[in-house]
């Protein structure tokens, strides 16, 4: 597992603002707002990045084309494997890290039309970064923002120039 890239201290900071649209609510009231997002804007895809949000968007039908879940929530509650795919892929990604495997991951799963849930062995937060700059234009990465609500970010040229501008803030591996 090579490390790609290492989050400094700074940009810690700077991520906990949410990077996107924040839809505040509970998880009915967020997933109402979301629901019709997705019918008036028509995504090119659905990217969800997080155990809760993702279960919350499938069990109101919204099926994201790609799922990125580590099975915990908030670090310590363990969330159930219960969410139907048509492929799991296994990445290692320790916490405030994002591995080449884990970026490889991402790439090809945005590159498949299939139903793909990558399982994170660590942690899977940064990876929203990476969903965005390699997804199509007009793609939703959706993640949650806890005790708040969710943040949707719709793909454009300046939030993929603002995730190069977060990857290119952090620790960068030479090997």
């Amino acid at each position: 597992m090579t490390t790609a890239y290492t989050l400094t201290p700074e940009l810690r900071i700077k991520l906990k603002d949410p990077f996107g649209s924040l839809i505040l609510g509970t998880p009915d009231e967020t997933m109402t707002k979301m629901k019709a997002l997705v019918e008036n804007e028509k995504p090119a895809k659905i990217i969800s990045v997080g155990d809760v949000v993702s279960r919350n968007l499938h069990q109101y039908n919204i099926h994201p084309q790609l799922t990125i879940i580590d099975n915990i929530s908030l670090r310590d509650q363990h969330m159930p494997k219960e969410m139907a795919v048509e492929k799991t892929v296994y990445v290692d990604n320790p916490q405030g890290t994002i591995t080449q495997q884990a970026i490889f991951a991402v790439k090809d799963a945005l590159e498949k039309n299939e139903h793909t849930h990558i399982v994170v062995n660590g942690e899977e937060d940064l990876l929203t970064l990476i969903a965005v700059l390699y997804a199509p234009e007009n793609a939703f990465v959706v993640y949650g923002q806890p005790h708040s609500g969710i943040v949707v970010v719709k793909v454009s040229p300046k939030n993929k120039a603002q995730a190069q501008e977060f990857l290119n803030s952090m620790k960068v591996s030479k090997s």
